[in-house]
């Protein structure tokens, strides 16, 4: 498999995994920490190297508003936000969603105000899961360019065409250098197909587009729009098979089980902290206590037959997320397929990392110490390490 080794940042990982993907309309604004990723593309289209439409817009408004009308004349398109900016978009991601409008999005996840602060936790995005996106939390920076690959693949799917949102981990990930394997560009053009779709405004096959609807029907446009959501998950794995075969690397579809199998306690994770997760995991399987840990890749759909099937006696839910006054809404997504499987083990919300605070080792002993060992009720919902009396 031809391939090129380089030293990327995540941010740049994303921008080099777009440039493979050729995308017609690129619309950019800069927010801090996704700035670098239009910056990177900027560069390759002002060099020729990337042959693509690039738009500096004034807003994320406009961004998004700029791709669901180059979508809608069937274009393959790309953005990157963050935080706030993502929250600017808001109305536009239920416009994009409902329109069916494949839109490749990179957010880089950052803390909302007040206070403000730009360091990173997940509470953008996961505020915004019923916006009718696709959401994908990355690892790493290899995985976060590859999935950028698979990203257009699913999102333009005809089963599918729903919009993708891939998401990293603010500065802990988009600013992170590591060795990444950079595909050639004919093996991407023989993994993705060029982007072919019928809802779009054609003179030879006219069709309604953005129109309004009643109470007599709007039902059953969202119900067409929830099926598309679900059938996503058959065509991830798909994706994913089809991804493992080509460039000789996997990532395990809608969740990824490290050492599940016998764990009697597993810690789920999304994003970058899953690597610090998985070095503890082995630590203390080598002092014999079986442990495991779940990665949650997929947000939306939700992978809750994978969750289902974890058959520990305890379980851990880690998230850089809480929805004030409940519990982290990674938690309740959990419980809720655990519930649905018929099972009833002890779960466990560790809430930590808001604001950017750091995550460390010790923590996550910390935590499987806790599921090892019966949590009172009034402690089901567990702040890592605060500094003030809860």
């Amino acid at each position: 498999m031809a391939r090129e080794k380089q030293f990327l940042s995540g941010n740049e990982a994303i921008a080099h995994g777009v440039k493979l993907c050729c995308p017609n309309v690129i619309a950019a604004y800069p927010i801090t920490p996704q700035t670098i990723v239009v910056e990177r593309l900027s560069e390759m289209v002002e060099s020729s190297e990337l042959k693509s439409e690039y738009l500096h817009v004034e807003s994320e408004y406009s961004a998004l508003s700029a791709l669901m009308g180059a979508s809608a004349v069937g274009a393959r398109t790309f953005t990157a936000t963050s935080s706030q900016g993502l929250l600017y978009m808001c109305e536009c991601l239920h416009y994009a969603s409902g329109g069916r409008f494949p839109i490749v999005m990179m957010n880089a996840n950052r803390s909302l105000a007040l206070p403000w602060n730009i360091y990173g936790d997940q509470r953008d995005s996961l505020s915004l899961l019923d916006s009718g996106w696709i959401q994908a939390y990355a690892e790493d920076a290899q995985e976060s360019l590859d999935m950028v690959i698979q990203a257009f693949k699913i999102a333009e799917d005809k089963r599918v065409s729903t919009p993708f949102m891939i998401n990293l981990d603010g500065f802990v990930l988009t600013h992170t250098y590591e060795c990444v394997l950079v595909p050639k560009q004919e093996d991407v053009d023989a993994f993705l197909p060029p982007f072919v779709t019928t809802n779009k405004m054609d003179l030879d096959n006219p069709v309604n587009m953005g129109f309004s609807s009643t109470p007599n029907d709007n039902l059953e446009f969202k119900f067409i729009q929830h099926k598309a959501m679900l059938d996503a998950k058959e065509v991830i794995k798909e994706v994913e098979a089809d991804f493992k075969r080509a460039f000789k690397r996997g990532y395990g579809g809608l969740v990824d089980n490290y050492r599940t199998e016998d764990a009697d306690r597993v810690l789920v994770t999304i994003g970058s902290i899953t690597s610090t997760a998985r070095v503890v995991v082995d630590e203390l399987r080598q002092k014999g206590e079986k442990v495991g840990l779940c990665k949650i890749r997929y947000m939306r759909p939700f992978p809750s037959d994978e969750i289902g099937s974890l058959e520990a006696k305890s379980i851990g839910v880690l998230e850089k997320d809480i929805s004030f006054g409940f519990e982290g809404t990674v938690f309740t997504n959990v419980n809720s397929a655990l519930i649905r499987a018929g099972k009833c083990p002890k779960t466990v919300n560790f809430i930590a990392g808001l604001g950017g605070r750091s995550i460390t080792k010790e923590d996550i002993y910390g935590m499987f110490e806790t599921l090892k060992n019966s949590a009172p009720d009034d402690q089901r919902v567990i702040f890592v390490n605060p500094r003030v009396p809860l």
